[in-house]
């Protein structure tokens, strides 16, 4: 697998779902998403290069793939 950036926002939910399935992404703080995703073992980008409207992007699709209803 390719090296994730920012803007693979399903790559890295899809990533994060399997990671944390425990986790319910509606309540998920940007601060913890931030940690998360930089800890993926293929995330390579710049930490500083996310901004609030990228975590919003990644936490949507997580809900999404999450199934939640």
């Amino acid at each position: 697998m390719d090296a994730l950036k920012w803007t693979d926002t399903l790559d890295i939910a899809l990533e994060l779902l399997e990671n944390h399935p425990e986790v319910d992404p509606r309540y998920i703080r940007f601060t913890d998403l931030h940690t998360w995703v930089l800890a993926l073992s293929n995330f390579a980008d710049d930490p500083n290069r996310s901004n609030e409207k990228i975590l919003e992007a990644i936490q949507m699709a997580w809900i999404e793939e999450a199934d939640l209803d």
